[in-house]
């Protein structure tokens, strides 16, 4: 397990070289168990680990889990991981970027020494990883998307994101990220570990989360790609309004008339604004 970012030289000494796509292992094992305990009992469960890295999840996955899927953009990482678990019959590792690959081709494979291709159909599968600081958004936003076919995602994310993703309407805080997250899922912040748990170590601390599908889009009344679209264009400029950024799209009459059905302020901003309120200001424009 392992995370990407990047390091400040310091000033009094040359830099040391840098490992390969910026990797910072994880190395505290008592973390690693605790986040595999997070995923609860995977005896029954495919579970994808995104950015395995020297295997340290991996171990504990494999012992636990019914179906392990490394998912490794690191050729040599990879290629490493793939021999050290050649013998166990329920760990596959794929050379892959989780962002850009399809679920399908994730899991439509049966591990083994033949690589059997006929596919397979799992009702839902979980995600554990130790997330890229700089492609955090990205995976986050994959793994809601890829929602209908994931159960729980427990993953490890910089501090500073996490309590992002778990903040609340009107915190200065809450943005887009927020939102879809929260959208799609229960959102539980589990544990905190410092630079010290990762080698090298980072300059930052990281947050373990839980994330549970839990989609509310029936309850809000929504389909799913137009309402996250109305999501990007309401946070699309932070600074402004609500009603400026609106305007973009839609008419200045109607956007009066969607606040005042749903009770919101004329310069009420974004960030402010429930799940609940967004989508009826949504519903109303919708049908203007």
């Amino acid at each position: 397990m392992r995370r990407a970012t990047a390091r400040k030289p310091s000033a009094n000494r040359a830099p040391k070289r840098k490992p390969k796509l910026g990797q910072n292992f994880l190395v505290d094992a008592g973390a690693a168990h605790r986040i595999v305990e997070a995923l609860g009992d995977v005896s029954n469960r495919t579970v994808i680990e995104i950015g395995p890295g020297r295997g340290v999840l991996t171990d504990a996955l494999a012992r636990r889990a019914k179906r392990v899927i490394g998912i490794e953009l690191d050729r040599v990482l990879a290629a490493q991981l793939r021999m050290r678990y050649a013998t166990r019959g329920n760990v596959e590792v794929l050379e892959s970027d989780f962002v850009t690959a399809e679920f399908a081709s994730m899991v439509g494979r049966r591990p083994g020494p033949l690589h059997d291709l006929r596919p397979t159909q799992p009702d839902t599968v979980d995600i554990v990883g130790n997330l890229p600081y700089y492609i955090t958004s990205e995976i986050v936003l994959r793994i809601l998307e890829l929602h209908p076919h994931i159960e729980r995602a427990v993953v490890m994310v910089q501090r500073e994101v996490a309590d992002r993703i778990a903040s609340k309407p009107g915190s200065r805080e809450y943005g887009l990220l927020s939102a879809t997250t929260q959208l799609f899922a229960r959102v539980e912040k589990l544990f905190t570990l410092p630079p010290e748990a990762f080698s090298p170590p980072p300059q930052v601390h990281s947050t373990v989360i839980r994330l549970t599908m839990a989609p509310r889009l029936g309850e809000l009344r929504v389909e799913e790609e137009p309402f996250i679209g109305f999501l990007k264009l309401a946070f699309a400029q932070k600074r402004k309004t609500l009603a400026n950024n609106l305007r973009v799209r839609y008419d200045a009459a109607a956007i009066r008339t969607a606040f005042k059905s749903a009770g919101v302020r004329p310069d009420v901003r974004a960030e402010a604004m429930s799940l609940e309120k967004t989508a009826a200001v949504f519903r109303t424009l919708a049908t203007a």
